[in-house]
């Protein structure tokens, strides 16, 4: 872990921030690398389901932590960007290059399409009404009134996530089960269930080590690139916050394990909407800029058109290169948007 003790040593040194800024980026992929290999053998263990919804939930710590200081430092454009930008990321990119790469190997692939089914009816819920709701409804709301509208849908939907949690993992666990679980049941994990957990542990804290000092290299780089506010949410924190799914989820994909990588794709979006974003919009009532879960119209049109497009391509269950293609397209046509702006 070369690139991890050049970002120590470069951030004690005070090297340039956009060469410290670059160092970071690497560092943290790398240590993605980490995440992936102990996520798999996890999965291997307890399931596709668990081993996913652990890959999501480590990786969304980094972003987590790195909103954090964000709302501390009252940026409350780019949280509120960073939340768009991981949407966007989960649903269209990081699915759609697990579907591209792993299409490219398999002519068609298969997942679990109850899973599937499942998760477009809370993305539906989750995106659709719960963000969609507050924006409406706070053109005849004062400042004081939206909040409080936001700190109750938080609220509900941090109670709904944890009850698709018990629904998933405790009273209907094995119901649906996927023919690939029985296949991949006999595998050999690469690492034991400590050892992968530990490895995890490690691998999170390293990470939240660089993303806080990443954080700091916003405001200079920005300046530099002629990056605005809202880009650095949607593109950058995305990209950064969300590396360990991204790189996991294509290596799931080319093994032909699309029950992990779709649960990673779309439970990293579910989490970061049902779990995350409300959880911050409750942080931010501690510090002194207080953040509604309200977004600007273009986030909403990009993020309402994701989760539909991603619902028609994956409600069958089956999946190729082109759907991906089509996916990344999507992407690739949102970030133009997003840079000109």
């Amino acid at each position: 872990m070369d690139c991890l003790y050049l970002s120590v040593i470069g951030g004690f040194l005070h090297w340039p921030t956009v060469l410290m800024f670059v160092i970071y980026c690497i560092t943290i992929v790398a240590l993605a690398g980490f995440m992936g290999r102990a996520t798999e053998s996890l999965a291997i263990v307890a399931g596709p389901q668990i081993g996913g919804l652990l890959n999501a939930t480590f990786g969304n710590a980094v972003e987590l932590i790195i909103s954090i200081f964000a709302l501390k430092a009252g940026l409350v454009g780019v949280v509120l960007a960073s939340l768009t930008g991981s949407v966007l990321w989960n649903l269209l990119l990081v699915a759609g290059l697990s579907f591209f790469v792993g299409g490219l190997k398999y002519k068609r692939q298969t997942f679990n399409v109850h899973d599937a089914r499942h998760n477009s009816g809370l993305l539906m819920f989750a995106v659709i009404v719960a963000f969609v709701i507050p924006e409406v409804f706070s053109m005849t709301m004062n400042e004081s009134k939206t909040l409080s509208l936001s700190i109750g849908i938080s609220v509900i939907l941090i109670f709904l996530y944890v009850a698709a949690l018990m629904f998933r993992l405790v009273t209907h666990r094995g119901v649906y089960q996927h023919k690939s679980e029985a296949e991949h049941s006999h595998e050999e994990p690469e690492w034991s269930k400590w050892k992968a957990i530990i490895v995890l542990a490690l691998a999170t804290v390293a990470v939240a080590y660089v993303s806080e000092s990443l954080v700091h290299t916003f405001t200079e780089v920005a300046e530099v690139f002629g990056w605005t506010e809202l880009f650095i949410g949607v593109i950058i924190v995305a990209i950064v916050g969300n590396a360990a799914e991204h790189a996991s989820a294509i290596i799931f994909a080319y093994k032909n394990k699309m029950d992990i990588a779709v649960e990673i794709a779309v439970g990293s979006t579910l989490q970061i909407a049902m779990f995350v974003a409300p959880l911050l919009v409750l942080i931010s009532l501690f510090f002194p800029v207080s953040m509604p879960l309200v977004f600007s119209l273009p986030e909403l049109i990009a993020m309402v058109s994701a989760v539909l497009l991603t619902i028609s391509i994956t409600n069958d269950g089956d999946t190729n290169w082109f759907e991906g293609a089509t996916l990344l397209a999507a992407y690739v046509i949102m970030g133009i948007g997003f840079y000109l702006l």
